[in-house]
């Protein structure tokens, strides 16, 4: 079951000069922050009442964020939507035929992550999230 959204992403040239706007200008904490390199990306979680924002900025333009940059700009990325049961959602959406980009859960910096395509979501980037206990 989805219960929330869990975060919208942004892609950003600078994360630096990101939070320089959304931590220090908006006043919102950053939650966690992190370099994933098996994602390409250094990434920040600010916590904006019980949702986040999250900040990505790509280690190098061969990457997921570096390629959406190039091509479309700063922006929003995707939206994260929060489950307790990430493995039951991915078997109901695989049954219900819903493309995946992820056919199983990683993890990402908002806990057990998986996206699906966004060609059966619509044109939107959709990622489930399960966060730790």
């Amino acid at each position: 079951m989805i219960h929330k959204i869990h975060h919208v992403a942004i892609a950003v040239r600078s994360l630096d000069e990101a939070l320089r706007f959304y931590r220090d200008t908006l006043g919102l904490p950053v939650h966690e922050q992190a370099v994933r390199e098996d994602q390409g990306v250094k990434a920040a979680l600010l916590t904006i009442g019980e949702s986040e924002i999250e900040l990505l900025e790509p280690l190098g333009p061969d990457t997921p964020i570096g390629r959406f940059l190039e091509r479309r700009g700063e922006g929003i990325h995707h939206i994260c939507l929060q489950t307790g049961d990430i493995d039951k959602e991915l078997t109901d959406l695989k049954a219900k035929g819903v493309e995946l980009i992820d056919q199983e859960p990683r993890q990402g910096l908002a806990g057990r992550i998986c996206f699906l395509h966004p060609r059966s979501t619509k044109g939107v980037l959709v990622e489930l999230a399960q966060p730790p206990e």
